[in-house]
């Protein structure tokens, strides 16, 4: 086994999208190579209504796929091809936008003003950017967890993990998506194919992941399987850790335990264009887009 190393590790930025939402961006519109065949993560937990009532009004897609993964409250959700539809806690949806959608994604607050959730931009390849925008909504309750015998949890969002296989399938970056907890104290590694790019991206507690570069976080020390373990600069909330090549991620989780989503894919390697929601490969297919969003061509006629 090879222990990934960790290449970066930087935290999520406060950014404003939409009509107005208030977010942390890990990462998106920098270079899209870093962690092909992803192009943007966002982390769109918020606990004040007004930094996100008015929501993701109409705005087009052509060329990604998306995955929505809601925490808490819910996201009302439709597009031009007459799609509906609501995500509670724990739901996932995942949106192919190919030769182009109009979409709009408006968050509502659960009791407690709580609007939690993720969205995690895919590319999809030259083949199939023209392909015919599709959906999958998936109830929480449809979305394996299995629990080792330690207490660390693992929900299985897209992929295969421990025998079990997430109910989101046919996305063209083939990820793997694990919503991971490890308890307190404890040390995990987690097998990844060497091919595949991968993060994690920590979002309750701390911990640190192995060869850890420069990690945002405090000192702690900890006994942990008869040794002495000095864990610095613990990866806390809202921490991106990008991962060297190798076949397996280890974590050493914190004094309160570790929640974190660990996510890799198949690299893509083609060329990128990129303006907004829309990601094509060449510059004059970008300038295309545009064009038929201009002369109302850009929601193509089902096959």
């Amino acid at each position: 086994m090879s222990i990934r190393p960790t290449l970066e590790t930087r935290l999520a930025r406060p950014t404003i999208e939409g009509a107005g939402v208030k977010l942390h961006r890990a990462f998106g519109f920098r270079d899209p190579t870093e962690l092909d065949p992803f192009l943007l993560f966002d982390d769109f937990r918020n606990d004040r209504p007004e930094d996100f009532i008015k929501g993701f009004p109409w705005h087009p897609h052509r060329g990604i796929e998306t995955i929505t993964y809601v925490l808490a409250g819910q996201v009302d959700h439709g597009d031009s091809l007459g799609n509906t539809g609501r995500l509670g806690a724990g739901d996932v949806q995942w949106m192919t936008a190919g030769s182009g959608i109009m979409h709009q994604e408006m968050p509502q607050a659960n009791a407690a003003g709580q609007m939690h959730g993720f969205q995690l931009w895919g590319n999809l390849p030259a083949a199939q950017k023209m392909t015919a925008p599709r959906y999958q909504d998936v109830a929480a309750a449809e979305i394996p967890e299995v629990i080792d015998d330690d207490g660390t949890r693992v929900r299985i969002i897209v992929g295969s993990f421990w025998g079990r296989t997430g109910p989101v399938d046919g996305i063209a970056a083939d990820p793997q998506y694990l919503d991971i907890s490890v308890p307190p104290g404890l040390r995990r590694s987690f097998r990844i194919d060497t091919y595949r790019r991968a993060f994690a991206y920590v979002f309750e507690g701390a911990a640190t992941f192995a060869d850890a570069a420069a990690p945002a976080g405090v000192l702690l020390e900890k006994e942990v399987a008869g040794q002495e373990v000095n864990m610095r600069d613990l990866s806390g909330n809202r921490t991106l850790i990008r991962f060297g090549t190798g076949d397996e991620v280890t974590v050493q989780a914190g004094e309160e335990g570790v929640r974190f989503l660990l996510i890799s894919g198949a690299p893509i390697n083609e060329p990128v264009a990129w303006h907004g929601p829309i990601v094509m490969n060449t510059q004059e297919e970008l300038r295309q887009a545009m064009r038929d969003l201009r002369n109302g061509s850009f929601i193509r006629p089902a096959r």
